[in-house]
């Protein structure tokens, strides 16, 4: 298997789709798209199968749920109880309306703060971590679909070139 992989580079979102596609059909192994705006339906396009992050949100507001039940029972009836307004403090179900206010805005603290935690742990972007943009024109105006090379590098290229194309690199995998 060859380390090598090809940069086909496009100036049209729409072009680029068009390609993923074709590449797609022709069975070769499109290894990272780069764009620099999200294009709809690409990961459809690419065969990427679904991110399960909504699964992990449901879990961490419940964690952010749990944890505001136990810290207010814990601070509020254990701790220290008070007579605030006339509630009673030996109960933590008698106060229970007082309290759901904070246990919302804690579900939604846990659940955004350890989704964005996740994210970046997941998409590895570390703080001080070097780009991987093959190009730098990818941040502006160029679309770079990375194909990796089979032993058929001549064969893959003119395939490459009648997907609308605008330059083509063979670079090394890193």
């Amino acid at each position: 298997m060859s380390n090598k992989i090809i940069q086909a580079m496009y100036n049209d979102d729409d072009v680029l789709m068009d390609a993923v596609k074709e590449v797609r059909a022709a069975n070769h192994h499109i290894e990272e798209v780069f764009t620099p705006f999200p294009v709809h339906g690409l990961d459809k396009a690419m065969g990427l199968k679904g991110t399960r992050i909504a699964i992990t949100a449901f879990i961490y507001g419940c964690i952010g749920f749990v944890f505001s039940i136990w810290m207010m029972n814990y601070m509020m009836i254990e701790d220290w109880p008070q007579d605030i307004g006339g509630k009673p403090s030996f109960s933590f179900a008698a106060n229970s309306p007082a309290f759901i206010p904070i246990m919302f805005e804690l579900t939604v603290f846990f659940a955004a703060h350890l989704m964005v935690i996740t994210f970046y742990m997941r998409s590895k972007l570390w703080p001080f971590k070097k780009a991987e943009n093959p190009d730098p024109r990818t941040t502006d105006d160029m679309f770079v679909m990375e194909v990796s090379v089979n032993e058929n590098e001549t064969e893959l290229i003119s395939f490459l070139e009648k997907t609308g194309t605008v330059e083509i690199k063979v670079t090394e995998k890193k």
